[in-house]
């Protein structure tokens, strides 16, 4: 706990028996009180390997929900077990676990909200690997968000974020699409609701064990995300009304 708020850390989970020991090794048990796997469904041995590490919370899906549906388990869970602060940390190692103290203590001092670990910020995405046509992409969608949405984040495609449980009570996550966009629709639904949304450096690693997305995949995905950056701007002039904003 961090003054006297619970902390729960949340694995969205898929194929990832070689790389969630070295993940779930590094979380500091210091103030992380509890953590919660969601295995979406794999086809190796990631709910096993769990059990195996100790962890008490885990949710197997019985079939592939997505990585939507994924997150939704996620929070679902961590608001069940009484969480204050949740903080989702993907278990195929491509985030350090290193940066939880820095992003729980923003959220339990009351100084913001909801914690981005950017990977734009400083040089990290590169230096860590990203291949230069994901990091051109991530660049030319954030400047077209923060235009739409009139913010100023470094990046929105991050998948390392920490949240107030007060933040996954107040926006209706559970409406979300099961696939990738769901993290944009998370955080124009944070911004409609007027909080207000901290970032960290980040580095971060890619290497063949670390999960990605294809090239027609990421297309779909960018068109996805400026789409909700549309709906949010029109919902925000009062031109449309979407059940994504209320």
């Amino acid at each position: 706990m961090i003054n006297n708020k619970k902390v729960v850390v949340v694995l969205p989970a898929y194929n990832a028996e070689l790389t969630l020991e070295q993940t779930y090794r590094e979380i500091p048990f210091d103030i992380v009180d509890d953590v919660v796997l969601v295995d979406d469904h794999s086809s190796d041995k990631t709910s096993e390997k769990g059990a195996a590490l100790g962890i008490k919370h885990i949710i197997r899906h019985d079939h592939n929900k997505g990585y939507g549906g994924n997150q939704k388990s996620c929070y679902n869970k961590a608001l069940e077990l009484k969480a204050d602060i949740v903080i989702m940390l993907h278990p195929d190692y491509q985030y350090t676990p290193k940066l939880i103290h820095s992003m729980a203590f923003l959220i339990a001092n009351d100084v913001y909200p909801v914690v981005l670990g950017s990977r734009i910020l400083g040089r990290g995405a590169l230096k860590g690997g990203m291949p230069k046509y994901k990091y051109i992409a991530n660049r030319i969608l954030t400047l077209s968000q923060n235009i739409l949405i009139n913010q100023k984040l470094s990046e929105y495609h991050t998948g390392y974020r920490a949240f107030s449980a007060e933040v996954l009570r107040k926006i209706n996550y559970n409406i979300n699409s099961d696939d990738f966009v769901f993290d944009n629709q998370m955080l124009a639904q944070i911004f409609y609701a007027d909080f207000e949304i901290a970032e960290i450096t980040c580095p971060t690693k890619y290497f063949p064990e670390a999960s990605s997305i294809n090239f027609k995949r990421s297309v779909t995905y960018g068109l996805g995300v400026l789409g909700v950056s549309i709906r949010y701007l029109f919902a925000k002039l009062g031109l449309t009304k979407s059940r994504l904003f209320k």
